[in-house]
């Protein structure tokens, strides 16, 4: 015989112990394997599926930040163009309040003025007519400090009022 040529028998039994094998490990082995196999397939088809849903809600989600942050920007700018306005408001109705005081006060001033000046005016005429008088006193006392003045005076009253 020979070495190369395997032997009838031998190659009965080789088959025989393979397909013997084959059998065990398919009803025993191959089952579990292809499970396992199944599997992982699944766990990792899921982790898939899931890093691809939350990249679409991390997208989402910073699509709604986007939009969040471009809507508080308004509404600041919003705020302080009414900020701005409402200064600005208050800034001219003082303004506005402040001219109208200043001539309320200068219009108030003018008629003190006005006031201390007519007051003045009558306190000289007083003061004057008052002087008038003390002088036309003194004068008239002095003309008339002896009895012929007086009746000189009299005289040119009388001599007067027939002509009038």
């Amino acid at each position: 015989m020979d070495l190369l040529t395997p032997d009838l028998g031998l190659l009965f039994w080789q088959v025989v112990v393979f397909l013997g094998l084959f059998l065990i490990l398919r009803a025993f082995a191959w089952k579990p394997i292809t499970e396992s196999l199944n599997e992982r397939e699944n766990n990792i088809q899921s982790a898939l599926d899931l890093a691809e849903k939350t990249r679409q809600e991390m997208t989402a989600l910073k699509a709604d930040n986007d939009k969040l942050l471009a809507q508080a920007r308004t509404e600041r700018e919003a705020i302080l163009r009414g900020a701005k306005e409402t200064a600005d408001k208050m800034v001219a109705d003082s303004r506005v309040k402040a001219e109208a005081e200043g001539k309320r006060i200068l219009e108030q001033a003018r008629e003190a003025m006005q006031n201390e000046r007519q007051a003045l005016v009558a306190q000289m005429k007083k003061e004057v007519v008052t002087l008038s008088l003390d002088i036309a006193e003194k004068v008239l006392r002095k003309e008339l400090s002896d009895k012929s003045s007086q009746e000189k005076l009299v005289n040119d009253l009388v001599s007067n009022s027939r002509l009038n």
